[in-house]
C-alpha cells in the first residue's frame, strides 16, 4: 500500500495521476467514464485509484466554491480546432488541468472567435483564464468583470481586477533579434501573429504599435525594433503553418529579399521554411529563420529551428493554481516566466553575395 493510503491523508486526483503515469486531466477523465480514453489508460487509473483509496473529489476543494458551478472556464481567441493543434495551447491547458484538476475542478473549453462573446456572459463558471494570444482580451475581461468572476489572463497587459501571468516576449524577441545581428544580418523581416480580430494575412503596417490590441504580438514586435529599428514583415492569420507558408511567401517577395524572418511562433516559422523551399532557398546559407515557443523537435522535422523556448506546462500550472487561490478567497503568488534562446541549424551567418 502506498505511503498516502498509510498516512492518513486524503489521497487526490493528482496523487492517482502520478501513480498511473498519466496528466491530473487525463486521470479526470478516466475517472469520470468521460472523454476520449482508452480502456487500457482507464484501466490503469482505475487500478491506482483504488490502490490509493481515492473515491472522488475532495470536498475540501468544493467548500472553494460552495454555491458554485465547479466549472472553471478557459477561453481561447482561436477556433478549438485550431487551438488543439497548436501544440502550446495543449501545454498550456494540461497545466493548467494538472492544478484545477487537482482541486476537484472541471475546465469548460470556450473561444473568443466569430466575433461572439455573448456565451462568457451565460456560460456556466465561477472563474476564466484567459489564453493565447488574444486580441480581443479588452472585450473578454469587461464581460467576465461584469458578472464578478475572478480572471487570470496568461500573457497580457496588467490591468485592474486581472491576475496576469507574465512571459519575457520583449526580452526574449530581442535576443533573438541580437542573435541574428551577431551573424552580419542586417535585411530581417518578421511574420507576425494577428494583431487585431480577424486580420488577414498581409503586410506589416507601419503604424503596428498603435493598431496592435494584441499584446502578446506587440511585445515581441517591440523585441525586435529594440535591436532593428527598421524592419518589414507580414501579418499571418493565425499560429499555424499554413498561415507560415502564406505570410512566409509575402515577406520573400519583398525586395530587396530580408536574409532572416523572425517568426512569432514555430508554426509560423515552419510555414516559412517551407516557403523558402518553396522559392528554391537553402536553409541556411540563403535565408536564416528564427522561431519562437519549443516545440517537440519531432514536430519542426527535418530542421533544427533556432527558436526562444517558452514553459509552456509551467504557465499553464500557475494560471490553474493562481484560479484555485483566487476561488479561496487568497491573493495568488505573482508569476512571470522566462524564455530561452535554443541555437539550430536553421540560422546562419549572413552570405555576402546573396542577389538583392
Amino acid at each position: 500500500m502506498s505511503d498516502t493510503a498509510t498516512s492518513g491523508a486524503r489521497p487526490t486526483l493528482a496523487a492517482v495521476a502520478e501513480l498511473a503515469g498519466v496528466s491530473a486531466s487525463t486521470a479526470s477523465l478516466a475517472f469520470s467514464g468521460s472523454g476520449p480514453v482508452s480502456a487500457a489508460t482507464r484501466e490503469r487509473v482505475l487500478a491506482a485509484a483504488e490502490q490509493l483509496g481515492y473515491g472522488g473529489p475532495d470536498p475540501r476543494a468544493a467548500a472553494l466554491r460552495r454555491g458554485r458551478s465547479g466549472v472553471v472556464g478557459v477561453v481561447m481567441e482561436d477556433r478549438l480546432a485550431d487551438a488543439f493543434r497548436d501544440p502550446m495551447n495543449v501545454a498550456m491547458l494540461d497545466g493548467v488541468a494538472d492544478e484545477a484538476g487537482a482541486a476537484g475542478a472541471s475546465l469548460l473549453l470556450l473561444t473568443e472567435s466569430g466575433g461572439e462573446l455573448s456565451h462568457l456572459t451565460s456560460a456556466p463558471m465561477d472563474a476564466a483564464i484567459l489564453v493565447g494570444c488574444s486580441t480581443r482580451i479588452d472585450e473578454s475581461v469587461d464581460r467576465l468583470r461584469l458578472r464578478g468572476l475572478p480572471v487570470v489572463a496568461v500573457e497580457a497587459e496588467e490591468r485592474a481586477g486581472v491576475f496576469t501571468i507574465g512571459l519575457d516576449n520583449r526580452r526574449a524577441s530581442a535576443e533573438g533579434a541580437r542573435h541574428l545581428r551577431s551573424l552580419g544580418h542586417e535585411r530581417v523581416a518578421v511574420v507576425a501573429l494577428p494583431l487585431q480580430p480577424s486580420s488577414g494575412s498581409a503586410p506589416l503596417p507601419a503604424d503596428w504599435e498603435t493598431r496592435t490590441t494584441s499584446h502578446t504580438a506587440l511585445e515581441r514586435l517591440r523585441g525586435v525594433r529594440d535591436v532593428y529599428p527598421e524592419f518589414d514583415g507580414a501579418v499571418a492569420t493565425g499560429s499555424t503553418v499554413d498561415a507560415g507558408l502564406e505570410a512566409g511567401r509575402l515577406v520573400l517577395s519583398l525586395s530587396p529579399r530580408p536574409t532572416a524572418v523572425i517568426a512569432q511562433s514555430d508554426l509560423l516559422a515552419v510555414g516559412v521554411l517551407r516557403a523558402a523551399e518553396e522559392a528554391g532557398l537553402s536553409i541556411p546559407d540563403d535565408l536564416s529563420v528564427l522561431g519562437f515557443d519549443g516545440i517537440r523537435p519531432e514536430l519542426v522535422r527535418p530542421w533544427d529551428l533556432t527558436t526562444l523556448v517558452q514553459p509552456a506546462q509551467e504557465k499553464g500550472r500557475a494560471a490553474g493554481a493562481a484560479v484555485v487561490r483566487l476561488l479561496a478567497g487568497e491573493e495568488p503568488a505573482a508569476a512571470s516566466f522566462t524564455c530561452q534562446l535554443h541555437v539550430g541549424r536553421t540560422t546562419g551567418p549572413v552570405t555576402r553575395s546573396l542577389p538583392s
